[in-house]
């Protein structure tokens, strides 16, 4: 009893001196991951908490269960549309970039360790892939935004590469334990059959699974907390099922995940933060463990060739992994750069290097060791300049507006809809631009505003002022949007690329009735044009996609241009600030001689 009480104590208290340093850590910018891996190490028998652990049987049994969590929160924020975008480079740094990556890896572990070959060729399998509790970390919870393909790719690629990692670690140790080999068409046969089955059975039990919670949350009555633990509850034994024959049940769990996520369900907000708390929790309690589970001390023999693995991995086998599976798909060199950079190890290389512990590999500890000093590598190297990175390679886009104030409310499963509530912020667009009218996305209706106590259900003539609490129903895809409109606008220079807008607008659309829902100060004359009638008369007729104009406050952007006519227009409701420099001038000057010349040949053909 006392045991126990003592196990819920150290338990607890870790956890939460975890997360203490961990917010007195963000204010020097320290990955957080690292942080909780460091606390672990302090807690150990060669820190000041002196807690002896060594057991890997526990560390793989946790590990599998907090990898599991994680990747089926990860799969519950990857859309359907970063999915499409991002599938192809994304499989191919899943399957070829970690053979790739391990392999190169592999020839620096050999010489710098004088490792045989099968060893060298699992210490870099067991790095070979990317950590999808840093990247989902890096990519959601820190508040980093990336350009969509870059920042899709990368998700992507960390929820899908376990599999190809966990194949050529069982493989080699396989293959190191006992004595197997690829001698004959027959075993390789084999071994390309293994791989097929770990994929192709991963993705049939995810699809399968995924349906099934999917079904079952929304055809079982419950009570609105349980909803969250059945889900979680299913997607893991899902996983468990998927492991037991064979197949990658990690593969299988972010699918079921995937599923869940892009389907319209019951108590979508509740299993989205239940879920968001316990992948918390795993990587918490994962990395902590971890950190336990080395001996510091045990890592000063291979300190320094370990680390020059480390930078061989960092700065050679990934870039040309990277740069490899890319080209096809005609990413920039600066895009390419900061995928490469971003090859984030973390938990998942010290959760496989518990394999060959416990399947008794010849010098298993020193292998664990060496991967612990790369793990370490990594997230202090790249975790800490991730964010400068993506500055430095133009990736980085602008945080989007935050609304301070958002009350949802899920409705029934399967009419796709959900009741949003919104406090008008002072600093948010429709406060600013005093709109007469909500510029609300499509499939948005307003239910209700709530002024000083009083609900009005009709339309406001005078618009909406801060402090009303705005009611509305609308789609999960239209949230992102009523963000930015009622989300807090800070002073800060936008980069200036097509996708950056708030609005698309068809450009048949007249003047006037665009006018008049956004408030735009269109000239009298200029009102009875399309949208593509006036941009044309702003612009000239040559217009390329990207071409901006401004109407008072805001800007048109000429989003799709084919066939020489402007099919659809961006509407830009915070635009960077009017640009003074000479270049410019000179574009306007030249954009300005351009059309009156246009008018006076048109003029001339007509006389």
């Amino acid at each position: 009893m006392d045991f126990a009480n003592q196990i819920i104590l150290v338990s607890a208290a870790l956890i939460t001196f975890s997360i203490f340093a961990g917010v007195l850590s963000s204010r020097i910018g320290a990955p957080l991951l690292l942080v909780f891996l460091a606390f672990g190490m302090l807690a150990g028998e060669d820190g000041l908490g002196g807690i002896v652990f060594d057991d890997f049987n526990v560390a793989y049994l946790v590990g599998s269960f907090a990898l599991a969590l994680i990747l089926f929160d990860g799969g519950l924020r990857t859309s359907r549309d970063a999915l499409t975008r991002a599938f192809g480079p994304s499989v191919l740094l899943a399957t070829a970039g970690v053979v790739i990556t391990a392999a190169i890896t592999g020839v620096a572990a050999k010489f710098l360790f004088g490792f045989d070959w099968a060893e060298a060729m699992l210490l870099g399998a067991i790095v070979g892939s990317t950590d999808a509790a840093a990247v989902f970390f890096l990519l959601h919870l820190r508040g980093l935004r990336l350009k969509p393909r870059v920042a899709a790719t990368l998700e992507v690629e960390s929820g899908v590469n376990d599999p190809m990692a966990i194949f050529l670690t069982l493989a080699l140790v396989a293959i190191i334990v006992h004595g197997q080999a690829i001698a004959s068409w027959e075993s390789a046969a084999d071994l390309v059959w293994d791989f097929l089955w770990q994929m192709l059975g991963g993705i049939g039990f995810g699809l399968l699974g995924g349906a099934f919670v999917l079904r079952a949350v929304n055809r079982l009555e419950l009570s609105a907390g349980l909803y969250p633990i059945l889900a979680g509850a299913l997607a893991l034994l899902v996983f468990a099922l998927t492991q037991s024959v064979g197949a990658s049940g990690f593969l299988a769990v972010y699918l079921v995940g995937f599923t869940l996520g892009n389907n319209p369900h019951r108590a979508t907000s509740e299993i989205a933060r239940f879920s968001d708390g316990m992948a918390w929790l795993a990587q918490i309690g994962m990395f902590l463990m971890m950190g336990l589970l080395v001996t510091p001390s045990a890592l000063l023999p291979v300190l320094l060739p370990a680390l020059a693995v480390a930078l061989v991995l960092i700065v050679v086998a990934r870039p040309i992994a990277v740069a490899l599976c890319l080209w096809p798909y005609r990413f920039t060199t600066r895009e390419t750069a900061f995928v490469s950079w971003v090859g984030l190890r973390g938990a998942v290389p010290i959760f496989l290097g518990t394999i060959p512990v416990l399947s008794g590999v010849e010098g298993a500890q020193t292998l664990f060791s060496v991967v612990y000093v790369i793990v370490l590598a990594s997230l202090v190297l790249q975790g800490w300049t991730v964010s400068w990175a993506a500055r430095l390679a133009e990736v980085e886009l602008p945080p989007r507006a935050a609304p301070r104030r958002r009350v949802e409310l899920d409705l029934p499963a399967g009419k796709g809809k959900s009741v949003v509530a919104y406090t008008v912020d002072p600093m948010s667009i429709l406060a600013l631009r005093q709109m007469t009218r909500l510029p609300l996305p499509a499939g948005t209706t307003v239910i209700s505003v709530m002024r000083d106590g009083v609900v009005r259900t009709e339309s406001l003539g005078d618009g909406v002022k801060p402090g009303d609490v705005v009611m509305m129903l609308t789609t999960a895809d239209a949230v992102a949007t009523l963000d930015r409109l009622f989300g807090v606008r800070k002073s800060r220079a936008r980069a200036k690329e097509v996708g950056m807008v708030d609005f698309v607008l068809e450009a048949s659309a007249s003047a006037a009735s665009i006018a008049d829902i956004y408030g735009l100060a269109f000239e009298p004359e200029e009102r009875p044009l399309t949208l593509e009638e006036f941009m044309r008369s702003r612009l000239g007729k040559e217009i390329k996609e990207g071409a901006r104009t401004r109407v008072g406050g805001v800007e048109l952007i000429a989003m799709q241009v084919s066939d020489g006519l402007v099919r659809q227009v961006g509407l830009d409701l915070d635009p960077p600030p009017r640009e003074t420099t000479l270049t410019t001038l000179r574009t306007r000057i030249v954009e300005m001689l351009r059309f009156l010349r246009e008018q006076f040949l048109a003029d001339s053909s007509r006389s």
